[in-house]
């Protein structure tokens, strides 16, 4: 019997498209807190009709990424400086605890080492190109094989949580100049060479000084 292939999957509905477009923009910061949003125009976008935008926008309202208006249409919900604070703490307890696991006994193997190197190769690319939404997007990806090298799939899962609001954070902070974008690297970098020398203490050091540095920017 032959394996369905990825092409032959069905199509995303109307509402899911409109649902993935919107959210999308909302993340990386294209349509920024407070922006207000139209399901006509969104509708317009996207060549469908408004009811699967409505559907789409009371979603992400449920998400709390939208303040949707009868009427009026949505509101894009900024993300405020607490729950970016609080997203920074439990993102830092889940990265230190992780760490220690991942290098308790030295250096990973290279199946763990060969991901960060190319993610690190990806992450000068973004840099060298200015490309910072594809810089945020490493940027989120390093971190991640980090979490999961400690092979700990509740932490892997509870990390998973933050994702979005991780990537909205990150998109927020990246964009703020060239000099965030280099910093960044440079501490992925130093990390990359702490896993390397399978220094536990090291990495637990740079990756609360990497979050220091975004606390300071809120």
């Amino acid at each position: 019997m032959t394996e369905p292939s990825a092409s032959s999957a069905p199509p995303l509905s109307a509402a899911e498209r409109a649902y993935q477009h919107t959210k999308a923009k909302i993340l990386s910061g294209e349509v920024p807190g407070g922006r207000l949003l139209s399901e006509g125009d969104v509708a317009a976008e996207l060549g469908i009709s408004r009811t699967p935008v409505h559907e789409a926008f009371l979603r992400l309202d449920a998400e709390r990424l939208l303040a949707v208006a009868p009427r009026r249409g949505a509101a894009v919900l900024p993300m405020a400086p607490d729950e970016a604070r609080d997203v920074l703490e439990m993102r830092e307890a889940i990265e230190l605890s992780t760490a220690r696991r991942a290098l308790a006994h030295g250096a990973p193997a290279t199946a763990v080492l060969g991901p960060l190197h190319a993610n690190v190769e990806a992450q000068r690319a973004a840099a060298a190109a200015g490309d910072v939404d594809a810089f945020v997007r490493a940027d989120g990806e390093f971190h991640a094989l980090l979490v999961a090298a400690a092979r700990n799939q509740t932490a892997v899962q509870l990390y998973d949580l933050l994702r979005d609001k991780q990537h909205r954070l990150r998109a927020q902070l990246l964009h703020v100049g060239a000099e965030q974008v280099a910093s960044s690297l440079a501490d992925h970098e130093a990390m990359l060479a702490a896993v390397e020398d399978g220094d536990a203490d090291a990495l637990c050091d740079l990756v609360h000084e990497h979050v220091r540095r975004h606390r300071g920017i809120l």
